[in-house]
């Protein structure tokens, strides 16, 4: 059984003809594609899908003869179809299908006689089809080799590492305030007031990488229904991420500081306005999540800002934890990416099916960034028309990068740790870039950038002879001194 993607490309009769390409399934060992469309031979279109060409009665005399023809998928092999399309003098035989498009799982040998074309293509393609132009189209097939590299994986490496480098520096200001606070008494109980931060010990460490695992398999069995939790958690925690980000930054202008008072509380008018513009953010994105021309750059932003602010508010203490929770994680990576397929009753990876949504659902979890694909492929358009990185390849590394940054503000390091780390997660960013090209398959992103930042903290740790205190933690509490 053999599966490859192609491109069905239509072309209208106007003038200039307006074309559009659909996503095809064919069985390259069936029938040869040529990669371009040069010389293309195009073929008038005979939309038959109200039926299934399970008997030549079902189509009368001479309808289909020099046509591609489409009809319905069931009641009998795409093979006796073809046999059938052939014997009435067809020149091409798409299968619609209303389910997701799978393999051509066919038996060929007792067909040996049948060589007209046969593709698989989707049921909604071909009523798009009939809107954009009418009844009069002609098709024609090809399949171009995937591209080396896609250009959207620059956005995607920028994006991942200014996320990154902004989220460890943002953490290390953060720090550097509490130590200021601690050295002045007066100020260490308002700082306190104000500190909103999550610290993580090797034992929450562990319980959240539990809590990970049951998740996935829970979004595994049960997707359709736990889709919509994580979108509206997503809604709800991006809002108030985007928040806190741009109230950082509105924090530092001088000006427009007006306030009102409420239930003996004050509050500056342009924190409401801020929290009323970042809740309709995330209520716009929620009703326009599935529209793709626009809605990612929104869900880009919020999930940016919703990794910058986990960063700087979950703390790891000391290089113990970092150490636990990246290598509990990238086995957590390893195994639901390499070994589930050995497990699973269809073959397929348990992480990969609930990323792409489990049975062809339509609706994404939003856990990832998105850049749409800038090289045109058949990839593209059958499953893949975007980049994606997910969340956790930006927050758990970037953990590692925050606990540098707020080592070096305790000891003072020159940013020395925040730096190399930083630069250790670009480096593995490009590694799994490098992999994902030559394999031509998706990458678990972790099984490259926790050893790179985690090999990258040690070494500069042991250079610097500074690997039992950076391992323990600094106890920065007693004797700092602005």
């Amino acid at each position: 059984v053999a599966a490859d993607e192609g491109i069905l490309h239509a072309s209208g009769s106007g003038v200039p003809p307006v074309t559009k390409d659909y996503c095809i399934i064919y069985n390259s060992s069936w029938v040869s594609l040529p990669k371009t469309l040069d010389n293309a031979t195009f073929t008038p279109l005979e939309n038959l899908t109200s039926t299934v060409l399970c008997s030549s009665a079902e189509v009368p005399s001479g309808l289909v003869k020099d046509k591609a023809v489409v009809v319905m998928s069931g009641n009998c092999t795409s093979l006796e179809k073809a046999r059938i399309a052939q014997s009435l003098g067809a020149k091409m035989l798409l299968i619609a299908s209303k389910s997701r498009l799978s393999a051509i799982s066919d038996n060929k040998t007792d067909f040996e006689d049948v060589t007209l074309p046969i593709a698989l293509i989707r049921y909604n393609d071909i009523v798009d089809m009939q809107l954009v132009f009418g009844n009069e189209v002609n098709v024609t097939l090809y399949s171009p080799p995937l591209p080396e590299f896609d250009y959207s994986m620059v956005v995607i490496f920028l994006i991942a590492v200014f996320t990154v480098a902004l989220g460890g520096y943002w953490s290390g200001v953060a720090e550097l305030e509490n130590l200021k606070a601690v050295a002045s008494p007066g100020e260490r109980e308002t700082r306190w007031k104000k500190e909103e931060n999550v610290t993580f010990t090797p034992v929450t460490v562990i319980l959240f990488v539990v809590i990970c695992c049951v998740m996935l398999v829970l979004l595994y069995f049960f997707y359709k229904w736990l889709v919509y939790v994580i979108i509206s958690v997503f809604c709800l925690a991006s809002a108030m991420s985007l928040y806190n980000c741009l109230a950082a930054l509105i924090g530092e202008i001088p000006f427009g500081q007006c306030r009102i008072t409420c239930s003996n509380k004050t509050i500056e008018v342009r924190l409401i306005f801020l929290a009323i513009f970042c809740i309709a953010a995330a209520v716009v994105w929620a009703v326009f999540r599935n529209e793709d021309r626009w809605a990612w750059i929104l869900q880009d932003i919020l999930g940016v800002a919703f990794c910058l602010n986990f960063i700087k508010t979950l703390k790891m203490p000391n290089f113990k934890s970092c150490v636990i929770l990246l290598g509990l994680l990238l086995l957590y990576d390893v195994f639901f990416v390499f070994i589930t397929p050995f497990i699973t009753k269809n073959g397929a990876s348990i992480m990969v099916e609930v990323a792409a949504g489990p049975f062809g659902n339509s609706e994404k979890l939003p856990v990832v960034i998105r850049v749409p694909r800038l090289e045109h492929s058949a990839s593209t358009l059958c499953d893949l028309p975007f980049s994606l990185l997910g969340f956790g390849d930006i927050i758990v590394p970037g953990l590692l990068v925050a606990y540098c940054r707020r080592f070096d503000v305790q000891t003072r390091s020159s940013s020395i740790y925040y730096i190399s780390c930083t630069i250790a997660y670009a480096v593995g960013m490009v590694l799994t870039f490098v992999v994902l090209a030559l394999m031509k398959m998706g990458q678990p992103a972790l099984l490259y950038l926790v050893p790179c930042t985690l090999i990258t903290s040690s070494l500069v740790a042991w250079r610097r002879k500074e690997m039992k205190k950076f391992w323990k933690g600094s106890n920065y509490q007693v004797g700092w001194r602005p």
